[in-house]
């Protein structure tokens, strides 16, 4: 028989009579992100889900790295099917893990028996084949608290599998199946690792991005077309909204007191976002902000930024240190984008000394001469649109 690829299922299996609208979805990224590396067959059984090739064109290393990016797997292995016999699935041990047996020095064998009409149960199994392996592998020896290598056993109902030492998955929920927000992508390292987390709590991401050229430069709006690039093997295809910020900028620095400016920008930033998630379903805002990181992630200050917006405002990171949020970053590929030198829109006119514990009332007493409307409609009006990844 062929080999697969079983990705086991996460917190989705503990949904109840919704769950097959988790599953599906599951399937449908998968399906996705298998789509250019050949023909597969993907399906669903007993909280577990099975990656069949249906032909040897199939790309099956390229596709066992797409699936450590699925979120709502926690799970993920290569396995060979073969018969249910417990004959069968020593020979396949043999054949399919003959090298891993060969280099390793301890081992142990662990069943898992989801057809309860098979006659053996599951220790019984698990003490025959690794007896039976004991014995053709002289290098080996029975470890059943901390072996180099678990061969791992499962009779399910048409089939049985064998395989060796699943890897983690990537967790969470499928992307999709906790509706749709906006993400607000700076150039930054805590931008992309909140809009990873949001997406692994099943969240699908639009991304918008607010450019200030010629303040900031070409090359730091590649930048961050790059990270959403690499955001997409996690999140799925993405459209970033690129907006015109500069008018603005150049506006709030003319007319507004300096230690405001940056609350004032982050005000647009919001109204803006509001009208783009609006525009594209999303029903919540996403920012990399963590509570007393920067003058401007204050209690007060934050407060005054979401006031201006009614969607909810996720900030994932609000908890997180800086290294907390690095280690995610090293973690999905984004933090040595991340650090290249190319400022992004909140370095320009940066106040010297900011307002940290602002009031509201304050704060709209100076916006109040600004036509802020028409500020926002033709920034919205400006946006540029781009589609990242497969």
């Amino acid at each position: 028989m062929t080999e697969m690829i079983l990705l086991k299922l996460g917190e989705l299996v503990l949904k109840g009579a919704n769950r097959h609208t988790f599953e599906d979805k599951l399937k449908s990224n998968i399906a996705r992100r298998l789509r250019p590396l050949g023909k597969f067959r993907v399906y669903t059984r007993q909280s577990t889900t099975y990656v069949e090739p249906l032909s040897d064109a199939c790309d099956m290393d390229a596709a066992y790295e797409a699936m450590k990016h699925v979120f709502g797997v926690v799970g993920i292995s290569r396995a060979k099917a073969c018969e249910k016999t417990r004959e069968a699935m020593l020979e396949t041990a043999r054949s399919y893990l003959g090298d891993k047996l060969s280099a390793a020095h301890t081992f142990k064998v662990e069943s898992k028996r989801a057809d309860k009409s098979f006659p053996m149960t599951s220790i019984a199994l698990s003490q025959w084949v690794g007896g039976e392996l004991d014995d053709l592998y002289s290098n080996l020896q029975v470890d059943v608290h901390q072996p180099e290598l678990t061969v791992h056993l499962e009779v399910r109902d048409y089939a049985a599998f064998v395989h060796a030492d699943p890897e983690p998955g990537a967790g969470g929920l499928p992307v999709g199946t906790s509706g749709r927000a906006l993400s607000l992508l700076s150039g930054g390292i805590d931008s992309p690792v909140a809009s990873w987390m949001m997406a692994k709590r099943g969240v699908a991401l639009e991304m918008v991005h607010f450019y200030s050229y010629p303040y900031t430069s070409p090359e730091a709006r590649e930048k961050v077309l790059e990270l959403a690039k690499l955001l997409t093997p996690w999140c799925g295809r993405l459209t970033v909204h690129v907006v015109p910020f500069t008018h603005i900028q150049e506006e709030l620095r003319r007319s507004c007191p300096e230690d405001y400016f940056t609350l004032l920008m982050r005000r647009f930033m919001m109204r803006i976002a509001e009208g783009v998630a609006r525009r594209t379903g999303c029903r919540a805002v996403v920012t990399g902000e963590s509570l007393g990181q920067v003058a401007s992630q204050t209690m007060d200050a934050m407060a005054v930024t979401g006031a201006v917006t009614a969607l909810p405002i996720f900030r994932p990171l609000v908890g997180m240190d800086k290294e907390e949020a690095v280690r995610i970053a090293r973690k999905i590929g984004t933090f040595e984008t991340s650090i290249l030198p190319y400022e992004d829109c909140c370095t320009v006119f940066t106040p010297r000394h900011p307002r940290t514990r602002p009031r509201l009332e304050d704060v709209e007493a100076i916006e109040e001469p600004l036509d802020m409307e028409g500020l926002v409609k033709e920034a919205l009006e400006g946006i540029e649109r781009v589609q990242v990844g497969g």
